[in-house]
């Protein structure tokens, strides 16, 4: 075994193995048990004591004894949490936090955009334009924020875009409520990037975190929503004070289509489904942050939203080098519990035999 691979292994409970000798010392340090003794007289005992049964028995006893010292060993190992340093992997790092908060209240229901010459709601398409933008954003720590009458975090902040785009495709209308609480999207979104670390990373990304976090990190929300601020503890501008304090830039974006046709008893008839749109309040909460608001009449203009986001927020391509850590514990664990089955089993059986 190589210099290369033995830096490649390490263990987090090193300590543990210390614990291989203990049997030893129990066996040597305290009394044996004593047996008891036998209360009746069992005829033939002495034939019993020169038969093969009576030879088989002694000769079990130390093959038994090496296979239950396999098993401590293998054991600790398992619980010395043995693991495999893989090779170095370079992965972009941006320096910037992204957060997604996207509507998910009862108006997202409204079916006023298209999606490949189908009418569908405004949640499905945001889905599909948001998806792409996630797949873009390659090298930012993402996180998603899902809210309604509540706000809940879905995804905390990660380098796992497809983790990102799965949870947020699974999203359901009406599950956070249906209200709208901007104002508690904002606060959470805050609070969130506040308390990132690397330690909120999944293990894999934990390095990568580490090395984001070294340098001065751009905190950055893009909100989508239908409606106006109807819910929630704080008020859009106290959470948009907190964002400015926390240095959080905010891009809002207005979904909605401006007109739409609806059947009626007297016909068809216009109405504008984005009458309860806030423009004028996610206007200024962009502006105060230094952020910019876009409205999104249609699919297309949602897309191009995303994509002057891009522009504005645009993807660095600086590398850092990173070990993945794969965990090596099962592989004794697993060796151990077949070796206990295959000593149950074997004691089963003679027992069964000397029964016989």
């Amino acid at each position: 075994m190589d210099i290369n691979t033995l830096s490649a292994l390490s263990w987090v409970y090193p300590w543990l193995l210390l614990l291989l000798p203990m049997p030893w010392f129990v066996r040597r340090l305290l009394p044996p048990l004593h047996q008891p003794q036998a209360v009746a007289h069992i005829p033939f005992a002495a034939d019993w004591e020169n038969s093969d049964l009576s030879s088989s028995r002694f000769d079990m006893a130390k093959p038994r004894l090496i296979t239950l010292s396999l098993i401590w060993i293998l054991l600790l190992l398992a619980a010395a949490r043995p693991e495999w340093h893989g090779d170095p992997v370079e992965i972009p790092i941006s320096g910037r936090d992204l957060v997604l908060a996207v509507d998910i209240s009862g108006s997202m229901r409204v079916k006023d955009f298209s999606l490949k010459g189908q009418q569908v709601d405004r949640l499905t398409a945001t889905k599909a334009v948001a998806d792409a933008f996630i797949q873009r954003r390659e090298g930012d720590r993402i996180g998603l924020i899902l809210f309604g009458t509540n706000a809940y975090v879905q995804t905390p902040l990660t380098f796992d875009r497809q983790t990102v785009r799965i949870l947020l495709n699974e999203s359901v209308i009406g599950l956070a409520g249906k209200s709208t609480a901007i104002g508690d999207t904002i606060g959470l979104a805050v609070k969130r990037l506040q308390q990132s670390s690397s330690e909120e990373a999944p293990s894999s990304d934990k390095k990568a975190a580490s090395a984001a976090n070294a340098k001065a990190v751009d905190r950055v929300l893009v909100l989508l929503t239908d409606g106006v601020n109807t819910a929630g503890d704080i008020t859009p501008q106290q959470a948009t004070d907190l964002a400015i304090k926390a240095g959080l830039k905010i891009y809002t974006i207005g979904i909605g289509a401006d007109s739409m046709s609806v059947g009626s008893f007297f016909g068809s008839r216009q109405i504008n489904p984005s009458a309860d749109l806030d423009e004028k309040g996610l206007t200024s909460i962009a502006e105060q942050t230094g952020g910019q608001y876009f409205r999104a009449k249609d699919t297309r203009e949602l897309n191009g939203i995303y994509q002057q986001i891009d522009q504005l927020e645009p993807v660095e391509r600086e590398h850092e080098m990173f070990r993945p850590l794969h965990a090596l514990f099962m592989w004794p664990l697993a060796i151990a519990l077949l070796l206990a089955t295959l000593l149950l089993a074997g004691t089963i059986q003679w027992r069964a035999m000397w029964k016989h």
